[in-house]
């Protein structure tokens, strides 16, 4: 596979690419299609909106240890291609949901398929010498990057034109995503390093204890999970919060994200590529903690609307932090459970995902309405800034002293 390392990262970002941008185009017009099915503000429409996330994520923890075993024994392409398929037809019925329920349907279906994203993470372990780990598992953050800068743009633009145009918008990219990986996506999983699926293993509680078993990973996993969990205030409130503090229209939310995903493509798709070998992973994730811990009190505490695009260039460089974090990890497995490792980690993501949104939303709502003593629509983001500092003290305390290299 040594020769193909090249063009199989490529094949890998475009997929993901694709992908993302799908998910990108639909984030803007959320808020507005929300409350035009309950009504309310972007305060209350939030916390319907974080509802979604959970059903989506709920399904993600169910099923990511089972499509992650399924991985190992079958390879990673047929998983990502099924994945792929189910996410297309996912966003046909979104287009055509005539209420609130069927979104939370079509949330259902996406979180059984959202399974591209674990199998990309166990495809780039399969292809990656362990020192390129942490910067190809950067390849993944800078298809997030560009997929917002392009996704919430024309999702915005579009959303303009009709509500329901960017759900049919990203069913043609991810089929058409589809229809290139079954040409071009070539398998990475070697014959002799597939591991038989098992049911038992396949467990999510199971295979959240597994990370238990191994003695490095687990500090290292919890800080994982305080990372993801603090991340979880930007897709959960994001939108709704810029459009009820600074009033701004489906189309300035998109731009708003685009330039995150600038930010985010420029740091995880290039800088990080130069500073993860310069500064070391255990350096890297420091700097990236901390990045993010100061930047989300600051967004928290931002008054204008410009001054939130003034804190996405230092807040982008927190993005160093999850490829160091998760290549630090992938080094304490074999080769054979390197899809399990990374359905166990999007088992935790998902978890976050179940309880995160629900939080920052809630903590959005309260502190905008009269209900709470102090008006405060920036406490999600304070508490976010609160979980990176709890993260990076644990990651601290967890690095090993010696890392196993796994060949």
């Amino acid at each position: 596979m040594s020769e193909k390392r090249t063009p199989a990262l490529i094949f890998i970002f475009i997929t993901m690419l694709i992908d993302v941008i799908g998910i990108g185009l639909i984030i803007p017009i959320l808020p507005d299609l929300i409350k035009g099915y309950v009504g309310g503000t972007e305060a209350q429409a939030a916390v319907y909106g974080s509802w979604l996330m959970t059903t989506y994520a709920a399904m993600q923890f169910f099923c990511s240890p089972i499509i992650g075993g399924l991985s190992d024994q079958y390879g990673r392409r047929p998983v990502i291609l099924a994945s792929l398929f189910g996410f297309g037809i996912d966003y046909i019925l979104l287009g055509f949901a005539p209420n609130l329920t069927w979104l939370f349907v079509g949330r259902f279906i996406a979180g059984i398929a959202g399974a591209s994203f674990t199998t990309a993470g166990a495809y780039i372990a399969d292809i990656s010498k362990p020192e390129d780990r942490a910067k190809n598992f950067g390849l993944i953050g800078a298809a997030f990057g560009i997929g917002f800068i392009l996704g919430p743009i024309i999702g915005g633009l579009l959303g303009e034109i009709d509500l329901k145009l960017p759900f049919f918008a990203s069913a043609g990219l991810t089929l058409l995503n589809w229809l290139y990986g079954y040409f071009v996506l070539p398998e990475s999983l070697a014959v002799e390093n597939r591991r038989k699926f098992d049911w038992k293993r396949a467990n999510p509680f199971s295979s959240l204890k597994r990370l238990t078993e191994y003695k490095m990973l687990l500090g290292l996993a919890i800080a994982f999970f305080f990372l993801t969990l603090a991340g979880q205030v930007n897709p959960s409130t994001w939108s709704y919060y810029t459009k009820f503090v600074f009033h701004w229209s489906k189309a300035e939310v998109g731009y708003s994200l685009g330039f995150v995903g600038l930010m985010v493509a420029i740091v995880q798709g290039g800088l990080a590529r130069i500073i993860i070998p310069k500064l070391g992973e255990k350096r890297a994730i420091l700097v990236g903690f901390t990045f993010f811990s100061v930047c989300f009190f600051f967004y928290g505490f931002a008054t204008q609307g410009w001054m939130m695009y003034a804190i996405m260039v230092p807040f982008a460089m927190g993005g160093i932090a999850g490829p160091s974090l998760q290549s630090l990890m992938t080094q304490q497995v074999d080769p054979s459970e390197q899809g399990e490792l990374q359905g166990s980690l999007t088992s935790l993501t998902s978890l976050t995902s179940i309880f995160g949104p629900i939080i920052a939303s809630t903590l959005f709502e309260y502190f905008s309405t009269d209900k709470s003593p102090i008006y405060f629509p920036g406490a999600a983001f304070v508490s976010a800034g609160l979980l990176s500092a709890i993260g990076l003290l644990i990651a601290v305390n967890s690095f090993p002293k010696k890392e196993k290299v796994v060949e």
